[in-house]
């Protein structure tokens, strides 16, 4: 047994129906379409969304407040976070790469330093933002801050 005699099992496998090809073939006239409609015609496309002419559900149900264009979104890391890294891996400079390559970021993310937990080590940390209470809890052990 080889590639050139591989063929598909006994009755797996169907013809395709030709329809619009005659009266003769059974499939003829309307082409199993039905009679006149959208539907029957050629190049028909149903809109995403379409209920049959009754009103949707997206026009249905009401609509309200705004998505702020302009928003950035920032990827949240607390003190207890940074000292837990300190910890284990024994860094006293943290930046956007330590963050990474420990899996509390991506490389597009923004980072904030948030003020949750204790710091008990001097850190140099560096990032795109941080809340008052971070920036008060590192300057406390002597640490630096760095915003880029």
């Amino acid at each position: 047994m080889d590639l050139s005699n591989l063929k598909p099992v006994k009755g797996s496998t169907k013809n395709k129906r030709r329809i619009g090809r005659g009266q003769g073939s059974g499939k003829g006239g309307t082409s199993t379409k039905g009679h006149k409609g959208a539907q029957s015609r050629s190049g028909y496309k149903r809109k995403r969304g379409f209920e049959g002419g009754q009103m949707p559900l997206f026009r249905r149900v009401p609509k309200f407040g705004f998505k702020n264009i302009n928003r950035k979104e920032y990827r949240g890391v607390n003190i207890d976070t940074l000292q837990k890294l300190a910890d284990e891996k024994k860094i006293t400079t943290i930046n956007i790469d330590v963050l990474i390559e420990n899996g509390l970021a991506s490389k597009n993310d923004l980072i904030k330093i948030l003020g949750r937990g204790k710091l008990k080590s001097k850190l140099e940390v560096t990032a795109h933002s941080f809340s008052a209470s971070a920036i008060s809890a590192i300057e406390a052990q002597a640490g630096t801050v760095n915003k880029i």
